[in-house]
């Protein structure tokens, strides 16, 4: 028999997800808060380590989407209330349904860079973040229109919001190494003669084609990669955005200016997915994000029945890790549909 499942979420982990319930014979609805389904990858331009174009996976997840699932759009979900066994599901706007189970796919935000004032964020007009420079991507203005000049230096900060315990996150975010090279050898294709660096506190490149990334950046592109933080960024009155490092493996203080500061922001939990949780007296993890029952058995299952978790909805993943997630929740859902019937 047929049960209702209302995913929570339309980005990549819940289109997904989404899918393979309708295709098991399962009623779905996809709520989703924005007026376009897809999340951030709507707003990345190539995706690592292959460097596909992020609306190519959207096109590939759109494929598998079939007419009978119900989509919502522009609905905050603001209350979610177990009752006889479903699941009443409230939106801001006051509509509601009801659901044999429910997964959150809520996702993750940016890490807010006006929180690291000593960067610059919003205070000068030459510090960017990642998510920022996607944009310029997309756009395909390049950076000229923002600098008044092709760029001749340009500096990546690693880390910024994450592994940081004074911006009160000590995890890794998993994408920022990565993206930063990625976006480097971006900016090197567009203007060849810029010189680039990225400073970092250790760089992670533990997916799969990500050292042979790594390795083409500084074989192909001549880019720069600086062991150590950035203490202070200012800005002169050219406009330009001198930072202070220091090498920590030649043990030397560097002084650069640079035409442009893109900082790496990593990932955090929505504050409504933590409302949410607190809502409905699920354990707590200092971090925000949601905690599974069993990280390594039990990864998409709650505390309670019928209300399950996928994507970064539970933390920082890859676009690999999170599809290979929501395919896990949707066969547990499965499972448990099937038991209550």
């Amino acid at each position: 028999m047929s049960k209702h499942v209302a995913v929570v979420g339309a980005g990549i982990a819940g289109i997904e997800a989404a899918s393979i319930l309708n295709a098991m014979g399962h009623s779905i609805t996809l709520i989703e808060k924005n007026e376009i389904l897809g999340g951030h990858i709507n707003h990345w331009h190539q995706l690592f380590p292959n460097r596909r174009q992020g609306r190519d996976l959207l096109e590939k997840l759109y494929e598998k989407m079939d007419d009978s699932i119900q989509v919502q759009y522009g609905k905050e979900i603001t209350s979610i209330k177990p009752f006889s066994g479903k699941f009443i599901v409230t939106a801001a706007d006051g509509w509601v349904t009801n659901a044999d189970a429910v997964l959150m796919a809520t996702g993750f935000d940016l890490f807010d860079a006006h929180k690291k004032e000593e960067y610059g964020y919003g205070i000068y007009d030459h510090v960017i973040t990642s998510a920022d420079l996607e944009e310029i991507f997309i756009q395909g203005e390049g950076l000229n229109p923002r600098l008044g000049k092709d760029p001749q230096r340009i500096g990546f900060i690693h880390c910024v919001g994450s592994r940081d315990e004074k911006a009160g996150n000590i995890y890794c975010s998993k994408v920022c190494c990565i993206t930063a090279v990625k976006q480097a050898i971006e900016i090197k294709e567009l203007y060849p003669s810029v010189e680039v660096y990225c400073f970092y506190m250790d760089l992670r490149m533990f997916g799969r084609h990500y050292e042979e990334l790594y390795q083409e950046a500084q074989e192909k592109h001549n880019i720069q990669f600086i062991r150590g933080r950035l203490s202070e960024a200012s800005e002169n009155k050219q406009g330009g955005v001198v930072v202070k490092v220091e090498d920590t493996l030649l043990g030397k203080p560097l002084k650069l200016t640079l035409d442009l500061l893109v900082l790496m922001s990593g990932m955090v939990a929505p504050v409504a997915v933590t409302n949410m949780r607190d809502k409905l007296g699920l354990a707590k993890v200092d971090d925000g994000f949601l905690k599974p029952v069993d990280p390594h058995t039990q990864a998409n299952l709650s505390e309670l029945p019928g209300f399950f978790m996928a994507g970064t909805a539970t933390g920082p993943k890859t676009i690999t890790d999170t599809l290979t997630d929501a395919r896990s929740a949707a066969l547990e859902i499965d499972r448990f549909l099937k038991e209550i019937i």
